[in-house]
């Protein structure tokens, strides 16, 4: 992609603005760190060109405590770019065994119905759907369903969805999948996680 320069111009009857300005499906999956934080980069920038963002997190415990959470709050707050809502959906680790999770299955379609009110109400222009994919890999919500609502959302509202085993029907819908292949991690060499890294 030379110059910024698409390699293929569809002939899908639009305008090279129209192409542009499409909203956006966007995976970020894979066994290798970064899927969030690649996704909070994106609202970054979206809270740059004053985007109102809704970020849903899913599985993650309700009181752990991102650094782009305070983050992005404290941007919203600002008044100066986008705002920022943070939604936080469960209450279970998204590494620990199923059967410990089956408490946050509940929470996480409740959390699903919300982001299809604020699909269907345009409350956001760019949503975060954290770790969402395992919701989809578990059955907890249903892929056909998320594809369905994303494929018929109105307006320009671009949603991103992070989480390893994101579901072969989301990833042929999306308009851009990342896969975070992982090379090398520290904890592969007994380390822990640690503040300001993976925090």
């Amino acid at each position: 992609m030379p110059k910024g320069q698409p390699s293929v111009v569809p002939d899908d009857g639009l305008t090279t603005r129209q192409r542009r300005n499409r909203p956006l499906v966007v995976v970020h999956t894979g066994v290798g760190k970064g899927k969030s934080t690649a996704a909070f980069g994106l609202a970054l920038r979206a809270w740059n060109q004053g985007w109102p963002i809704g970020v849903f997190q899913f599985v993650k415990s309700a009181k752990w405590k991102v650094g782009e959470e305070n983050a992005l709050r404290v941007l919203g707050a600002s008044g100066e770019g986008g705002s920022v809502d943070w939604h936080k959906m469960g209450e279970g680790w998204s590494w620990v065994q199923r059967d410990q999770q089956m408490d946050n299955e509940e929470k996480a379609r409740e959390g699903w119905e919300q982001v299809k009110r604020d699909l269907a109400a345009e409350t956001y222009r760019l949503y975060v759907l954290d770790e969402f994919a395992y919701p989809m890999h578990w059955g907890w919500v249903d892929t056909d369903e998320v594809v369905s609502v994303l494929r018929e959302r109105p307006g320009t509202q671009h949603v991103v969805i992070t989480g390893r085993n994101a579901p072969e029907k989301l990833v042929g819908f999306a308009d851009l999948v990342t896969d975070m292949s992982k090379v090398k991690h520290p904890m592969d060499a007994g380390q822990k996680g640690q503040r300001g890294i993976e925090w």
